[in-house]
């Protein structure tokens, strides 16, 4: 129905619904949803999503001190303060989400965004799983897909053999779409590969976690930081001199 009435141009409606589910969220402030669920993610060791943190309070909210007078007076017209949804109210923005992803199921931020936000902060982790698999239907070669879903195996159900064979596939799937672009998506790769590390650490497979951490710090834009990690994990291996020696 949707692709009979609006045709190619559905596309330029699911965008505006998915803008519509940022402004419900930031009153009209960026970052978008999508950043904020990217940044919660690399704050708490890339391996999981914490609460959001307070932001410093300042004069002017998050833009900072009026620069002059003319800027101090026009900001009683419009709003200043970076304000969030809280609580349940975070589901006000996910019809605007699901529109969007109906309007246009290639729209991946839409389905990973929403999953993002249903199973951190309003716990309705059958509803995020769901989701997810809608647009997996719709996109089978998703690497960001199959990433959220693993967070919700490993996050949620506490399930670290799934969540380990949904991160394999989607590094796979990496590999075989990014490895070979003169840009590739290293943000995604980083992501997958700490998350793999994470979890064979957790297992204790030690000589895996150093594998996949060394997949990451080719990417990471924090390699000293990864290179810590390694080097602590290799002091914990049985073997660690020869390790170290190759």
């Amino acid at each position: 129905m949707l692709a009979l009435l609006f045709g190619e141009s559905r596309q330029l409606f699911a965008n505006h619904f998915f803008v519509k589910a940022d402004i419900s969220f930031h009153s009209g402030y960026y970052p978008s949803i999508f950043d904020e669920a990217r940044q919660a993610e690399e704050n708490d060791n890339d391996v999981s999503h914490p609460d959001e943190k307070e932001e410093p309070k300042s004069e002017g909210g998050f833009l900072g001190p009026p620069t002059d007078w003319i800027d101090r007076f026009g900001r009683h017209f419009r709003p200043t303060l970076h304000t969030h949804l809280q609580g349940g109210n975070i589901r006000e923005i996910l019809p605007w989400l699901r529109i969007s992803a109906e309007l246009d199921p290639h729209r991946i931020e839409a389905y990973t965004v929403a999953s993002y936000w249903m199973r951190k902060h309003l716990g309705k982790v059958d509803e995020a799983e769901q989701f997810l698999r809608e647009g997996l239907r719709a996109n089978p070669d998703s690497y960001e897909l199959l990433f959220e879903l693993g967070n919700l195996y490993y996050d949620n159900r506490h399930d670290a053999g799934r969540a380990r064979n949904v991160w394999l596939a989607a590094l796979r799937l990496w590999q075989k779409q990014e490895s070979g672009k003169g840009m590739p998506d290293n943000y995604s790769l980083d992501q997958i590969t700490v998350h793999l590390a994470h979890l064979e650490e957790q297992e204790g497979n030690l000589d895996r976690a150093v594998e996949y951490l060394e997949m990451a710090k080719r990417v990471s834009p924090a390699p000293l930081q990864l290179q810590k990690q390694i080097d602590e994990i290799k002091q914990r291996l049985p073997r660690a001199g020869a390790l170290s020696s190759h």
